[in-house]
């Protein structure tokens, strides 16, 4: 099997998705399929801009806002109050919290392939 730079990005964002959780003691959301997306879109952008900047918000210049740095993950609102508006790191007293800090590198590419049919 040929092992692509995206690839290993996703592989990359993944393991930084996990070991951030565990660091700051968040979960991930209790419906995998929200932290494979937004894992796949992070890997996204740092493939396609170089950053891995939030996919989960609409930018006008894409290019300003890796510069600014406010919303590459993790962003500020995250590293200074645990709130993650992907729901990729979620603190356990909200909704939607579920009990596991690891997800499937199998399960994530899963989902990108059938986000692609």
């Amino acid at each position: 099997m040929n092992i692509t730079d995206s690839d290993k990005t996703l592989e990359a964002m993944k393991n930084f998705a996990e070991q951030y959780a565990k660091r700051t003691g968040t979960y991930f959301c209790s419906e995998p399929s929200v932290t494979a997306v937004v894992i796949e879109g992070l890997a996204r952008h740092k493939d396609e801009l170089g950053s891995p900047l939030c996919p989960c918000r609409h930018y006008e210049d894409k290019e300003a806002e890796i510069k600014n740095t406010y919303w590459n993950c993790p962003c500020v609102p995250m590293r200074e109050r645990k709130e993650c508006h992907c729901m990729l790191f979620i603190r356990e007293d909200m909704d939607f919290v579920g009990d596991t800090q690891e997800i499937s590198l199998d399960y994530i590419k899963e989902i990108k392939a059938s986000m692609a049919s």
